[in-house]
């Protein structure tokens, strides 16, 4: 699919989700592209995984995971920002609020991803909703936070929930989906700079298919457009958020659900 670049220049990005690894399980891909584009990129997390080990102190798995998410982000030639909060302690109250409005404004974006409303695990949920808010916040000159407003309002969009489903397996229809079947192996090799959550994973949730999961879901994807990859987006279409498909006018994305 060919991609369009905007007349005035590529957006500036920032994915933001709550833990490492989650952006490039949730839209690597994608990020991938927009890289492609010379869009210049920001990845953030809300926290370093501090809970993401279990043989290791907290101290010591989260800057683990800092240094696995900064390999991560070089290798995708983007920024790295962990807004050092902690896991399973992600609360939306104001305090939180503050500390990712300060983020969105470090990053000045035009375009931001971010984690979906409804996913498998609470953070994730907290998460997009702080990230909602933020979005919002950021250019509202009164609202403090100890970085300077932004100038307008950036698009917004949530990633597919891990598993395309909800907490109660209820399905979540994409709106918009990227073609990701040229990213896939980048995608995979940005996931598997978080060497240390193979490990976890298979002992903690009795899973080992870090990659294999990642690949797999985005082969459902695919098959939504008849691609071999790809990965799935809807907008915050709320006011006063632009309205205009940024994300799928620069990606080509398709709108498998527009017929139904």
């Amino acid at each position: 699919m060919t991609a369009v670049r905007p007349a005035e220049g590529p957006p500036r990005v920032l994915a933001i989700h709550c833990h490492p690894d989650d952006l490039e399980i949730q839209c690597g891909g994608t990020l991938c592209r927009l890289a492609d584009l010379g869009c210049e990129i920001t990845l953030a997390t809300l926290t370093a995984g501090d809970l993401g080990s279990a043989d290791r102190t907290r101290e010591e798995i989260a800057a683990v995971r800092r240094a696995e998410a900064q390999r991560s982000a070089d290798l995708l030639g983007a920024t790295y920002d962990c807004l050092g909060l902690n896991d399973l302690t992600i609360t939306h109250d104001d305090a939180s609020r503050r500390v990712v409005t300060a983020a969105v404004r470090r990053a000045r974006p035009e375009l931001i991803l971010t984690a979906p409303p409804i996913d498998y695990m609470s953070d994730h949920e907290v998460a997009s909703r702080l990230v909602r808010d933020a979005a919002f916040a950021a250019s509202v000159p009164l609202y403090e936070c100890g970085e300077p407003p932004t100038e307008r309002m950036p698009h917004l969009y949530y990633c597919d929930p891990v598993g395309h489903a909800g907490p109660l397996g209820e399905p979540w229809r994409p709106g918009i989906v990227v073609d990701v079947s040229d990213q896939i192996e980048r995608k995979l090799e940005l996931l598997a700079c978080h060497e240390s959550q193979r490990g976890w994973l298979r002992k903690q949730h009795g899973i080992d298919e870090y990659l294999a999961g990642a690949r797999r879901w985005s082969a459902a994807r695919g098959e939504l457009i008849g691609t071999a990859y790809a990965e799935g987006f809807r907008q915050h279409l709320g006011h006063p958020h632009p309205t205009d498909d940024l994300l799928g006018t620069l990606l080509a994305a398709e709108r498998p659900h527009d017929a139904a």
